[in-house]
């Protein structure tokens, strides 16, 4: 079995360092462009993408772990490429990842305003650890705002909702209880529409809940895992 985790729009390899340092094994995937070639233009796309990654690696028995868009492109496989995969994670996500105009066009002014830009880093990162913060802000700031620009497009353009129930994988969501991005009710559907699927909400979660209470989110994936055939 291995575990494959997926970040979330303009993120790398590191948010989830508190569950590669956990779970033996599991790797952590750095998406086009995040920092390193050019970012793909649709959730769909880096689904491809990644199975395209994993059939070089010969990876079997795949466990995917998504976060937000992470989370889509992991949806998205699980309908695409049913057969890779052993289970499936999602991690503050949803089956539409609709974002409003007024923050995309608010953003898209981020992109030349490096202040602004960090300062919108740090405030998805509020509630996280001090080190992990710091942690964060440090490999954020080394991926183009632009390169996260591209992804809240793309997950803005998502939309899997008729399809979720497709999915006959073994399913774990986890959201946090005060996520406002990516709300409980957006894990509540997927847990409705995935026949068998295991919702787990963390209390005092926000979006980044994987950061923000490592260990109930590592637990939960490690209950579930203990109970894969």
């Amino acid at each position: 079995m291995k575990m494959l985790l997926i970040p979330g729009a303009g993120a790398g390899r590191e948010p989830w360092v508190n569950q590669t340092g956990y779970f033996v094994g599991s790797e952590a995937i750095a998406l086009p462009g995040h920092p390193d070639g050019e970012p793909c233009t649709s959730v769909e796309d880096y689904a491809d993408w990644l199975h395209g990654y994993i059939q070089k690696q010969y990876f079997k028995d795949i466990v995917l772990v998504g976060h937000s868009m992470g989370g889509g492109i992991a949806l998205t496989y699980a309908v695409k490429y049913p057969k890779d995969l052993k289970a499936l994670i999602l991690v503050g996500s949803g089956a539409r990842l609709r974002v409003h105009p007024d923050f995309l066009n608010n953003f898209k002014n981020m992109i030349n305003d490096a202040a602004a830009y960090k300062a919108f880093i740090e405030d998805a990162y509020k509630w996280a650890t001090p080190g992990f913060k710091a942690r964060m802000i440090a490999s954020r700031l080394k991926i183009n705002p632009a390169v996260m620009y591209n992804d809240f497009l793309c997950c803005d353009k998502f939309d899997i909702m008729a399809r979720v129930g497709e999915i006959k994988v073994p399913t774990l969501i986890i959201v946090g209880s005060n996520d406002e991005m990516t709300p409980p009710k957006y894990a509540h559907f997927l847990a409705t529409k995935i026949e068998g699927a295991k919702e787990v909400v963390i209390p005092g979660g926000t979006h980044p809940v994987y950061g923000e209470k490592p260990a109930e989110v590592n637990k939960a994936i490690e209950d579930f895992l203990s109970g894969l055939k």
